[in-house]
């Protein structure tokens, strides 16, 4: 089978991988609306075709740097948990096929591999560290000094999360991780006095477990509290990853947010929420230009990358399709998916004209079908 899209790497991973796993992987919160929707709304979004224009030479890199950085492309590898289900060098091989491909990654607090390590295999293409907040904040402290001792430019705070949405797909597979998987930014962290603690994945977090009761995630997260308290404790960047609305996009603003990712966990926590790519628009517009503006969700073609960027995206990035990549054929694999949208961008914007990304706009596409409306 040859594989010359996303969804060929997703069809041959499924066939590589237990289906509990793969499972936890594709599926979403409730009925799964926002995690189809993420997909169906790009189609509603078309692309001008122009004609005439000279596109012999395509300069598919971002517009503007990241973190001092110009990458080849503004496409990266957004954070998701345990790679190692996948292929045994995980988020190594997909750190390594970044830093080859010349393109970022954020890193999980659940990966299995570590901070460092992961700097370590992609010293360049490595930025993003995500982080989740628990209440026993000593815990989230510790992480946040071991990502900027590693070397990372950026905390990506997860503020989509202050509970697990609804995933029946793993209730009903009664999905646990492997005995034998690492938490490897979790080895040998303390409750702040001392003792050595265990933090439990949020989809194997039990109600009433008194081990790990202080050690879950913080519902209490609010723009007041929690962006300082990370400001004073770190002097690497503070991005929020969760945003989905002009007036949560000014509120991070206000608190001293440093950049804005446009994410709905994947269509992972609430469902009939707004699809990622029709959010984007009214973030863009709440921010005019003050920080930039990343999307994830749903993005498996070029002319997915196309229509972020045109409506004002910065940056887009993808996260089932570097596993389904890591299943099919390790770090080469991953390789291989981000070369396959590297070049469908670059068809997508010679065959609409634009020979740079900075010839990206909302000139260069229309919108057409039921538009979402404040009530």
């Amino acid at each position: 089978m040859k594989l010359l899209t996303l969804d060929d790497l997703e069809k041959k991973a499924s066939q590589r991988i237990e289906k509990s796993v793969f499972d936890f992987w594709q599926s979403g919160a409730g009925d799964l609306s926002t995690l189809k929707e993420n997909r169906n709304a790009f189609s509603r979004y078309k692309i001008i075709g122009r004609t005439m224009v000279d596109v012999s030479r395509l300069d598919t890199s971002p517009k503007n740097e990241l973190f001092g950085k110009k990458f080849r492309a503004p496409i990266g590898v957004a954070p998701s948990s345990h790679h190692t289900l996948a292929s045994p060098r995980g988020e190594l091989a997909t750190a390594g096929a970044c830093e080859n491909t010349k393109v970022p990654i954020g890193l999980s607090s659940y990966s299995n591999y570590s901070g460092a390590e992961v700097k370590d295999a992609a010293p360049n293409s490595a930025v993003f560290f995500q982080l989740y907040v628990f209440k026993n904040r000593k815990v989230s402290e510790q992480l946040v000094r071991r990502a900027e001792q590693a070397g990372y430019k950026a905390i990506l705070l997860t503020s989509d999360t202050p509970y697990l949405g609804q995933r029946y797909a793993d209730a009903r597979n009664n999905f646990r991780l492997p005995r034998n998987v690492r938490l490897g930014n979790f080895e040998d962290l303390d409750d702040g006095k001392g003792n050595k603690i265990k933090i439990p994945h949020p989809v194997e977090q039990k109600k009433g477990d008194s081990q790990t009761a202080s050690n879950v995630i913080d519902p209490s997260l609010n723009w007041a509290e929690t962006i300082p308290w990370l400001k004073s404790i770190t002097n690497m960047q503070i991005w929020a990853k969760g945003i989905i609305c002009g007036e949560d996009a000014q509120l991070a603003i206000d608190a001293g947010i440093d950049g804005i990712w446009v994410s709905n966990h994947g269509g992972r926590q609430l469902d009939e929420t707004l699809p990622t790519i029709e959010a984007l628009q009214d973030v863009v517009d709440a921010v005019k230009g003050r920080v930039p503006v990343h999307l994830d969700g749903g993005v498996r073609t070029g002319a997915d990358i196309f229509k972020a960027l045109a409506i004002g995206a910065d940056f887009v990035w993808v996260g089932r399709p570097a596993l389904w990549g890591l299943a099919c054929n390790g770090q080469k694999g991953v390789e291989k998916m981000l070369e396959i949208l590297i070049k469908d961008l670059s068809i997508t914007m010679g065959l609409a004209g634009t020979p740079s990304v900075a010839d990206i706009s909302r000139k260069s596409i229309v919108r057409f079908g039921p538009r979402y409306s404040k009530l």
